[in-house]
């Protein structure tokens, strides 16, 4: 079972798409977001969380206190689960919204900058895509903003510098690893 772990929505159960995604497991989520706790980033924020899913990530942090959460997710039963997903959070409070494109459409159009953004792409997703994700995500991003890519621990890291971004942080949860990001300019925190 998929839930919500803590916040305003806390204990909210998330239904998941019957196949073709792989949500993220609770302990990396609890993990995660303990982590992002810590950098005071979460209050407030706008999120945006690419290929979502269920939208486990982007309704996690809205739970937890940002202020709006978009979901792209390309497949439509996995759109559709999220949006009956968000309905279900949102009511706890907070702005949420499912796109039901691809990624690089989405980053294409014009919209807000995010301050923190998830990119859980299938493990199969080759690293010219996903380095093609972050070159059209950077100008997309906040100042201040921290992107978070996860993918197999033994896809390696993805490539920061092409998008104009640096590495700031990286940890394995056994098969997954969690890579975080944020605007060169920013080498702050």
């Amino acid at each position: 079972m998929t839930r919500i772990i803590a916040g305003r929505a806390g204990g909210i159960r998330l239904d998941v798409p019957p196949a073709g995604t792989r949500p993220t497991s609770e302990r990396v989520r609890e993990s995660l977001f303990a982590a992002l706790k810590s950098t005071g980033l979460l209050e407030g924020t706008a999120v945006l969380d690419l290929y979502a899913g269920s939208g486990a990530l982007g309704l996690e942090a809205l739970s937890r206190g940002a202020a709006t959460a978009d979901l792209v997710e390309k497949g439509q039963k996995a759109a559709q689960v999220a949006r009956a997903n968000t309905d279900r959070v949102a009511r706890a409070g907070g702005s949420a919204a499912v796109h039901h494109t691809g990624v690089q459409q989405f980053l294409r159009q014009p919209g807000r900058a995010y301050d923190l953004v998830f990119l859980d792409p299938p493990y199969d997703v080759p690293d010219a895509q996903l380095a093609e994700d972050l070159r059209a995500l950077a100008p997309r991003l906040a100042a201040d903003a921290l992107v978070i890519v996860e993918r197999a621990t033994r896809s390696g890291g993805p490539d920061w510098a092409a998008a104009g971004l640096a590495a700031y942080r990286a940890k394995a949860y056994g098969d997954t690893t969690l890579w975080w990001g944020e605007p060169q300019a920013d080498q702050s925190r």
